[in-house]
C-alpha cells in the first residue's frame, strides 16, 4: 500500500533538500519544515502518512512532536534522524512510538529499505484493523455428499492457481464459505483476504468503498481513507454479490481487473495494485447481460474459473450431517442441554426442500435449540417447518398427532386441514402463542425469538385479540 503524503522535518537545509528530492522522485507529495512549530501547522491543514523527524530541532526535541501525536489512532508513522546515534537516543525513541531510526549521514539506499518498510506495515496495521471489524468466518464447507465432493475437488484445483473466480449458486448455498476454502488453500493464504458485501453498502458509497476517498472529497470525508482494493494489494479481495454494483461502477471495476490501477474519489493519483479477485452472485450473469444491467466485457473477465454450488435440496445426503453440526454449535452458544432430535424431526428436516439452503438449515436449528425443553429431544413442531412454493408459503409439515417425543404447540387444535395439513395462518398463530409462553409474555423477547420487529408482534396479537383469541398480557418489568 503506497504511501501518499510525506514531512520531512531538519534544520538543515542540505538534508532537508536531499531527502525531498529523493522522495519526490518516488512521486510522494513531500512537504517540508525546518521547525517543530512549522510541522505542527503543516500537520493542521491536511493527513500524512509518514513524518521523517530531526531529534535536535531549534525550537525543541523531536521526540516532544513524537510524544504529542503518539495517541492519535490517525497518526503518521515517524523516523526520527539523528547525527547523534546512541542506543539509549534508539531506544527512547522507539519507546515513544517511532517506526524507525536513521543516523545520518544516511545513504539513498537506506531510506528506499526504510520506506518499503514502512509501507508494508502500514497495509499491515489497515488491513488488521479492517479485520477485526468485520470479523473473519471460521466456519468449513461441511458435506460428503458426491456434488460436495466434486465441489472440493474444483476448489483444490483452482486454489492452487492465482484465476479470478466466479462463484454462482442460490442465496443461502455457502458462496463465501466457498471462497474462504479458495483462499485458505491458496498460495496467498499469509496474504491479505478482503470481503465487499457489495448488496449492502449504499450505492453512494459503494465506489468509496472499492477505491478509497481523499479529504474533502464528498460530506463526510474528514479524512482520507483507503479502499478494499488497497487494502487487499498483493492478496486477494471478495466482490460477495457483483450483480449489485451499477453500470458505472461495473466500468471502473473492469479497469481494475484489466489495468490493475484506479483513482480514489476526489483524488488524481493513479493507484497501482496486484489483486486476485473471487466474485459471488446468486443471479444468471448471462440474462443480466442480454436485459442490459451487466456489461458483457466484464462478466468475462470474472467469468475466467467459473463454480456453482449447489443447492442443499441436490444433495439431502449431506442434511443430517449439517444438522448435527448446527446442533452443536447453537447448544453451546444458547448453554442447552438437547439430547438430539426425534425420529419424526430427523425426517422432516430430510424431507424438507429447503428453499432458503443451508443458511435456512441454520436458523431453523437455532430457533428450535431455543424453543426445546431442556433435556429433551428437537420435535418437527421445535422446527416449524413450512414448505415453501416459487410463489410462498404454502402449508406446515406436520403429523395428524404429535408421538410421544413430539410435544404438541402450546395451544390449539392438532387436527389437520384438507390434505393432511396445518393452514398457515394456525401455524402462525400457534407459533407466536407459544413465543409469549417461552417468554412469560415478554413481547421483545418473544419478537426476538421469532425474528421479527416488536412493531409486526404487536399488530399480530391485536389480529388476535379481534378475532377472540385470547393473548397474554406484557411481563411485568
Amino acid at each position: 500500500m503506497a504511501f501518499d503524503k510525506i514531512i520531512v522535518v531538519d534544520d538543515e537545509l542540505i538534508i532537508r533538500k536531499t531527502l525531498e528530492q529523493q522522495l519526490r522522485n518516488r512521486r510522494y507529495a513531500v512537504a517540508s519544515a525546518s521547525t517543530i512549530a512549522e510541522c505542527e501547522a503543516i500537520m493542521g491543514k491536511d493527513q500524512f502518512d509518514l513524518i521523517f523527524l530531526d531529534v535536535r530541532l531549534p525550537d525543541g526535541d523531536g521526540t516532544d512532536l513524537l510524544e504529542r501525536i503518539g495517541d492519535d489512532p490517525d497518526k503518521p508513522m515517524v523516523v526520527m534522524m539523528t547525527g547523534y546515534g546512541s542506543v539509549e537516543s534508539a531506544v527512547n525513541c522507539m519507546r515513544l512510538g517511532a517506526f524507525d531510526y536513521v543516523i545520518k549521514p544516511f545513504s539513498s539506499d537506506q531510506i528506499e529499505v526504510i520506506l518499503k518498510k514502512a509501507e508494508s506495515f502500514s497495509q499491515l496495521v489497515k488491513v488488521s484493523r479492517y479485520l477485526n471489524t468485520e470479523g473473519q468466518s471460521k466456519s468449513g464447507i461441511i458435506g460428503e455428499s458426491a456434488p460436495m465432493q466434486d465441489l472440493k475437488k474444483i476448489i483444490r484445483k483452482v486454489a492452487a492457481t492465482e484465476a479470478t473466480v466466479l462463484i454462482t449458486g442460490e442465496n443461502g448455498t455457502g458462496k463465501e464459505l466457498v471462497a474462504n476454502e479458495i483462499h485458505r488453500l491458496s498460495s496467498l493464504v499469509n496474504a491479505p483476504f478482503i470481503r465487499v458485501n457489495c448488496a449492502a453498502i449504499s450505492e453512494n458509497l459503494i465506489e468509496s468503498e472499492f477505491f478509497g476517498h481523499e479529504k474533502g472529497s464528498f460530506t463526510g470525508a474528514t479524512q482520507r481513507r483507503e479502499g478494499r482494493f488497497e487494502l487487499a494489494n498483493n492478496g486477494t479481495i471478495l466482490l460477495d454479490e457483483i450483480s449489485e454494483i451499477s453500470p458505472q461502477l461495473q466500468a471502473k471495476l473492469l479497469r481494475v481487473l484489466q489495468e490493475k490501477e484506479f483513482e480514489r474519489v476526489g483524488g488524481n493519483k493513479t493507484i497501482r495494485v496486484n489483486v486476485r479477485v473471487l466474485a459471488t452472485t446468486n443471479r444468471d450473469l448471462m440474462k443480466e447481460v442480454d436485459a442490459g444491467r451487466f456489461r458483457q466485457d466484464l462478466f468475462y473477465r470474472l467469468n475466467v474459473f467459473p463454480i456453482h454450488v449447489p443447492a442443499l435440496r441436490d444433495r439431502k445426503d449431506d442434511i443430517p450431517l449439517l444438522a448435527s453440526r448446527f446442533l452443536e454449535v447453537f447448544t453451546r452458544k444458547h448453554g442447552h442441554s438437547v439430547k438430539g432430535y426425534s425420529k419424526s424431526a430427523e425426517e422432516a428436516l430430510v424431507a424438507h426442500d429447503w428453499p432458503g439452503n443451508v443458511r435456512e438449515l441454520q436458523n431453523t436449528i437455532e430457533r428450535a435449540v431455543i424453543l426445546c425443553d431442556n433435556n429433551a429431544y428437537i420435535t418437527p413442531a421445535n422446527l416449524g417447518l413450512i414448505r415453501m412454493s416459487r410463489g410462498g408459503a404454502e402449508v406446515l409439515e406436520a403429523q395428524s398427532k404429535p408421538v410421544a417425543a413430539d410435544a404438541p404447540m402450546p395451544s390449539g387444535d392438532d387436527t389437520p386441514g384438507e390434505g393432511g395439513v396445518i393452514p398457515l395462518e394456525e401455524v402462525e398463530r400457534r407459533h407466536i402463542l407459544h413465543a409469549l409462553s417461552c417468554t412469560s409474555g415478554n413481547r421483545t423477547q418473544a419478537a426476538e425469538l421469532l425474528s421479527i420487529s416488536i412493531r409486526t408482534l404487536r399488530n399480530k396479537i391485536n389480529q388476535y385479540r379481534i378475532e377472540g383469541i385470547e393473548i397474554p398480557e406484557p411481563a411485568a418489568k
